[in-house]
């Protein structure tokens, strides 16, 4: 053949090949397999191969033939479920249960037949539940990683077996304080099909009271441990019971969990266990987390936030009422905790030494303030007015400069106030000025904003630093003036402000028509700069899209969620099928070659380029070429950005000839033009972030 074709002729590259299979030994049998040919090979000494779980999951026959032998079963099941022995060094003592439970929760059906299938083995499980607390932590996350996933592949043999021992939920809520066994209940309520099997089993754990054993563990003298478990489990069990029922529409049974959860009873009993005997911060705090949970009505993460902005505070959400009449007799005691938190000593932050911090008791009972505002219920409205609650929300505003975790909360309760009084006409007649009259009058929410912001003009006046409450500030001034203009209260608002002192109504008017105008028009500017960058089709002298009377803080929320759409999800970050089984999902990838549009007419020429700088020819050489041989790196090579700020910026890591063309749309180096060192990257051509 001519040394300079393309191509070696198919003899030649069927011999290379067969050469280098040869020569490098590419058929070797697996180690693993050579041991299993061995006589009295044992477990251990398969388990000290590095490549034992990659062949389990790989099917090899021989080795899980080996592995579902009684003796060796039972030795899997021994390793996760007993101490291995304290003697051993801390790095390698776990070593073997960690593989043990990799190997029996591997997924493969021949295991998993034989774990479900087999009592003796499910019995030695059951009994690691019977040891004394506390259970070692990675032994209780192998026993649940491996009951967890025969509960989701052999559901029916070990519902069957779990039913019949008596005092398993008792034996697990012993163990709550392990994150561990609160997975396990989790995967109980979640994992179990089909649905019917799966109503089964919420109906055995109701009989078993879970939910009402889960409250009970909330009581102010439980160990916080166990209190912060059990709390995360019923909020858990709230949003998994209301995600499946939504998704499981062929049920019409309503959860037996979720209906004890949402009872007047059970909230009641929650309430009394968090405030009967000393108030602990750690008892309010995980309480209060389950009244939050309780009351959400939309969906959590990015799909709720697009609710919430889509639909503002014009709809109020409705929220089972029996929940609200439990925690109505209790709202004086939530006020109490905010006059008199528990003790907490004192912390030092950035901005200096805090004698009295805020809490996590009291900044929980201002997200349940808010929340229980935004359900717009009558009564709960008029009793948080009747008890001053709003009022002491906002010494605490004021008070606490530099937590805008309160800050935010507090937002939302005027924010909630100011709304939802302007649609009371047709939902509340009741509420119509109830609520924003305390607001103006009695909170004295002008003059509160007018002396704060004065005041900070001085301290920053004198070189001090900006608050840390004022962006707040300012859109809580903004959403009254929104109100005032035109919500559906402002005349409600009109005569609240009317009534205001001559030199305060003053102030008020002086300081909307200039003060926050100029703030609002200042804090837009640079964010009209960042939108134009992203909407590179905009006129540069286009105005600003925001309305005047917004802050930064606000305009810039629209102006985020005005890009979310409904399909923000599926366009965003991975698909659900890059999560799904392999099997499942071999085309997919393929599936979406078809939609691809390879037009490239108009761009023909820079293709071809591209095709001849980079393309190179595989001529044969004369001698053979050792292709193991070491080599001189030489990296003349440009490296070529694809940044989206400047297609055409090249960095040159040695002294190489600049092409006289790219196909990415770069202008190339003249010769004499640019920096002569081209060791480093040239920055001349790099264009600003701003247009």
């Amino acid at each position: 053949f001519h040394p300079n074709q393309d191509r070696d002729p198919p003899a030649v590259c069927f011999t290379t090949a067969a050469i280098m299979f040869w020569k490098f030994d590419l058929n070797n049998t697996s180690h693993i397999d050579q041991l299993l040919d061995r006589e009295g090979v044992t477990l251990r000494e398969l388990m000290e191969e590095e490549d034992v779980l990659q062949e389990c999951k790989a099917q090899n026959r021989k080795l899980l033939l080996f592995l579902s032998k009684d003796h060796c079963m039972q030795e899997l099941v021994t390793l996760i479920t007993e101490e291995p022995p304290a003697d051993l060094e801390e790095k390698t003592r776990f070593k073997f249960p960690n593989i043990a439970c990799e190997l029996l929760t591997s997924d493969v059906a021949l295991i998993n037949d034989k774990l479900g299938g087999d009592e003796s083995l499910l019995e030695k499980l059951y009994h690691f539940l019977e040891q004394e607390p506390p259970l070692n932590p990675l032994l209780a996350s192998f026993f649940s990683k491996t009951i967890g996933n025969l509960i989701a592949r052999k559901t029916d043999q070990v519902i069957s077996f779990l039913r019949k021992k008596h005092n398993f939920i008792s034996l697990v809520l012993n163990h709550i304080d392990a994150s561990a066994m609160m997975d396990l209940l989790l995967r109980l309520i979640s994992c179990v099909e089909p649905a019917l099997l799966r109503m089964e089993v919420l109906n055995w754990l109701n009989e078993e009271r879970l939910i009402q054993r889960l409250t009970e563990l909330m009581h102010t003298g439980r160990d916080e441990e166990r209190q912060s478990n059990a709390s995360q489990t019923l909020c858990d069990i709230i949003r998994l019971s209301r995600d499946q029922a939504n998704q499981l529409s062929e049920v019409t049974e309503p959860d037996p969990l979720l209906t004890v959860l949402e009872s007047q009873e059970n909230v009641s009993e929650l309430l009394k266990n968090m405030f009967e005997g000393e108030r602990t911060e750690a008892s309010v705090v995980n309480g209060t987390q389950v009244l939050l949970t309780l009351l959400e009505s939309r969906r959590s993460g990015l799909e709720g936030l697009m609710d919430l902005y889509s639909q503002g505070f014009e709809r109020s959400y409705t929220v089972n009422s029996s929940i609200l009449r439990a925690i109505e007799p209790h709202l004086k005691d939530f006020q109490q905790l905010l006059l008199n938190p528990p003790t907490r000593s004192a912390i030092l932050t950035t901005v200096g030494v805090l004698e009295q911090p805020l809490g996590s008791a009291r900044l929980h009972v201002a997200r349940l303030v808010a929340s229980l505002l935004q359900t717009c219920d009558l009564s709960i409205c008029q009793e948080i007015c009747r008890l001053n609650t709003m009022d002491l929300l906002l010494d605490l505003f004021f008070k606490y400069t530099w937590n805008n975790f309160l800050h935010l909360q507090v937002e939302l309760c005027v924010a909630s106030i100011l709304n939802h009084s302007a649609h009371s006409d047709h939902q509340n007649p009741g509420l119509q000025n109830h609520e924003e009259r305390p607001l103006f009058q009695h909170c004295r929410l002008v003059q509160r904003i007018l002396d704060a912001w004065e005041e900070n003009d001085k301290i920053q006046a004198e070189g001090g630093r900006r608050r840390g409450n004022m962006g707040h500030l300012t859109r809580i001034a903004n959403t009254v003036v929104q109100n005032l203009e035109k919500g559906l209260a402002h005349s409600q608002i009109n005569d609240l402000i009317k009534e205001l002192p001559e030199d305060c109504r003053g102030r008020w008017e002086g300081f909307v028509g200039e003060t926050l105008r100029e703030t609002n028009r200042r804090n837009t500017v640079d964010l009209v700069s960042t939108h134009n960058l992203h909407s590179s089709s905009e006129d540069d002298d286009m105005e600003s899209p925001f309305p005047n009377d917004l802050s930064i803080q606000q305009a810039f929320s629209d102006y985020q969620i005005q890009q979310m759409t409904a399909n923000f999800v599926d366009q965003f970050g991975f698909n659900d099928e890059e999560f799904s089984e392999h099997d499942e999902n071999i085309n997919a990838a393929f599936d979406r070659i078809a939609e691809i549009n390879f037009n490239i007419d108009a761009n023909a020429a820079a293709f071809e380029a591209c095709c001849k700088e980079r393309i190179q020819q595989f001529d044969d050489c004369e001698e053979e070429e050792d292709i193991w041989d070491e080599k001189e790196i030489n990296y003349a090579t440009q490296i070529k950005s694809r940044s989206r700020y400047n297609p055409g910026w090249t960095a040159s890591f040695s002294e190489t000839e600049v092409s006289s063309s790219s196909a990415w749309g770069g202008s190339p180096q003249q010769e004499g033009e640019g920096p002569q060192d081209t060791n480093w990257a040239s920055f001349t051509e790099f264009q600003p972030f701003s247009r």
